[in-house]
């Protein structure tokens, strides 16, 4: 079941990109709250990245599927205080909004692991409920990351509002393209655009999105409760 959900799922984003003239995005499977059973299933299909918002939560399952080459993306608002395990476990972190989580990431990231590759989270829609850094700050924190050789700085990433018409969203994902834009310009290793989930991926996809996270219409519907409560 679950893979034939990643080929529909594959096919959507191929059409809408094709309908869009964009190159086709990265899938990144959001497990979040699916148990490793259901991660495994869609491993089995082929899908290798996957999205989680909580640490804890992450570290069981990538436990559990050690052996199979998965890459690990957090998806969730980190705190600093677990800085150490996520620059330990995740491959990437979607979710730099501040200084001091620059630093909390470089110092704990090892060595002898590969850069940790870091998403600025932008409230783009200046939410009060929403994380992220404010547009303007983006400038000043990717300078912050490229300084740092344990991290390397890779694009943005968006949540904007869930207007009920993902229409509506349009304007939020087009004005993150223009900021990606201008980060691209000064800083080459910027090739990622996060944006754009199950409800509205063609719209982001058609503003520019290279990478979108879907969980909903890979997994089904999320349980009522998330297991952990913090990261």
């Amino acid at each position: 079941m679950r893979a034939r959900a990643l080929a529909d799922i594959l096919l959507q984003l191929q059409n809408a990109a094709t309908a869009a003239g964009r190159p086709q995005p990265r899938l990144l499977a959001v497990s979040k709250t699916q148990d490793a059973t259901a991660v495994a299933e869609l491993a089995d299909a082929g899908q290798r990245a996957f999205g989680e918002n909580y640490v804890q939560e992450a570290m069981g399952k990538a436990a559990a599927l050690a052996d199979r080459g998965l890459e690990w993306h957090l998806i969730g608002h980190l705190q600093s205080n677990k800085a150490k395990e996520a620059a330990a476990l995740f491959d990437w972190v979607q979710t730099v909004d501040r200084p001091r989580l620059v630093e909390a990431l470089a110092r704990h990231r090892s060595d002898d692991r590969t850069p940790l590759n870091v998403l600025i989270q932008v409230n783009i829609d200046d939410e009060a409920s929403k994380h992220g850094c404010q547009p303007d700050d983006v400038p000043a924190l990717a300078r912050a990351i490229a300084a740092q050789p344990r991290l390397c700085l890779r694009g943005l990433m968006v949540i904007p509002t869930p207007h009920p018409d993902p229409e509506q969203r349009r304007d939020a994902f087009r004005r993150t393209h223009a900021l990606f834009d201008a980060l691209r310009a000064g800083h080459p290793s910027v090739d990622t655009l996060s944006m754009g989930m199950s409800d509205d991926f063609a719209v982001a996809i058609a503003e520019g999105a290279t990478m979108v996270r879907i969980g909903t219409a890979l997994f089904g519907a999320r349980p009522r409760r998330d297991p952990e409560k913090a990261n």
